[in-house]
């Protein structure tokens, strides 16, 4: 893509401004369809312009799009030997890709199918909120552990092995944004932590949701996502998060606070 597609693709990305938080965050931070580094945009035109769009970079993602096209936009990511970790979005979109990447070079290490996409406008004021607050930058080493406990109870593997400069680098730079919320026992251990992962003026998407195991099964939950709503709708009036169907506790509490599911994503992880 030129950067004389930057207001074609914005428009784009706005008729879906919770499934394509993530391009659309991009967008927000680089100002352009051509964004710095190593990362790019690819787009398919219409008859009426800009019809699609793929994030390329360390991830692939997808806008919503026809299965053929799709599967086009898989083509290229192998054609160009690129290596990336992931693949997420709109379940269709992500799962037409698969049936191409998987004869790729990549080693596919798992495909998450169904996970439901969920966004909420307003908690019910009948919620107890449980008390959050922003990390600070001094608790980086508090913080840290926590993130990376919730990584490998979701992927099952350490993002801190060989160093993991990149993800700590990450954790580093939302507890700086503001974005990493926790609360603490009075020993000063964490006793639940998540993250605004991804943030648009028009939506925000909560990630890493970790609850400390020594709290769990008391019911904490549902007042410490309700709090990290409330929190979160001071940057945009939506709130989402996606989340494996296989979870249903963790949907549960969702649906509990007045979360809805407006659609369904996939992630292929490599």
């Amino acid at each position: 893509m030129c950067r004389h597609d930057t207001t074609a693709l914005i428009e784009l990305l706005d008729r879906d401004p919770v499934a394509n938080i993530f391009t659309r965050s991009q967008m927000s931070l680089h100002r352009s369809a051509v964004p710095d580094g190593f990362s790019h945009i690819i787009g398919l035109d219409g008859d009426d312009g800009l019809e699609s769009a793929c994030w390329v970079g360390a991830n692939l993602a997808p806008t919503a799009m026809p299965a053929e096209d799709a599967k086009r936009y898989a083509a290229h990511a192998l054609e160009s030997r690129q290596r990336f970790a992931s693949v997420f979005g709109p379940a269709e979109t992500v799962l037409a890709m698969h049936d191409v990447l998987q004869g790729g070079q990549l080693e596919i290490f798992d495909v998450r199918d169904n996970q439901p996409l969920m966004a909420i406008t307003e908690c019910p004021a009948s919620i107890r909120r449980n008390q959050l607050r922003p990390a600070q930058v001094q608790e980086f080493d508090l913080v840290l552990p926590a993130s990376a406990a919730m990584f490998e109870e979701e992927l099952g593997y350490s993002p801190l092995e060989n160093g993991g400069s990149f993800y700590r680098n990450r954790v580093r730079q939302l507890i700086r944004d503001g974005h990493t919320l926790i609360d603490c026992d009075q020993r000063g251990n964490i006793i639940f932590k998540a993250d605004l992962g991804t943030v648009t003026d028009k939506a925000v998407q909560i990630q890493g949701v970790w609850v400390n195991p020594k709290y769990r099964g008391q019911g904490l939950a549902a007042g410490y996502m309700a709090a990290t709503v409330d929190y979160a709708k001071q940057f945009a009036p939506i709130v989402s998060l996606y989340v494996n169907d296989y979870n249903t506790a963790a949907i549960k509490t969702y649906q509990r606070i007045g979360f809805e599911q407006v659609g369904t994503f996939a992630t292929i992880l490599f």
